[in-house]
């Protein structure tokens, strides 16, 4: 069974590389770390695991993005 995913999305690429160091250095032995840089982008990502049937243990989504805000891409991924 792969791994379980963390995700995180942020449409700021200095903020988004630091997440994604910081998880990886903690988190990279049970979970593999994963990252979007827009909204449609982790739609994608998340569309794509759930039809490999690949867990996302954890979304961490900024609230505040161009087009959509995290809340709503929340409501979007748990449809899937």
């Amino acid at each position: 069974m792969p791994k379980p995913v963390i995700l995180a999305v942020d449409d700021d690429p200095a903020v988004l590389a630091a997440i994604e160091r910081d998880l990886r250095q903690h988190y990279r032995a049970d979970y593999r770390v994963m990252k979007a840089g827009s909204p449609r982008e982790g739609l994608e990502t998340a569309t794509e695991l759930a039809k490999r049937n690949v867990p996302i243990a954890l979304f961490l989504v900024d609230q505040r993005m161009p087009g959509t805000t995290g809340v709503e891409l929340l409501r979007e991924v748990m449809k899937l």
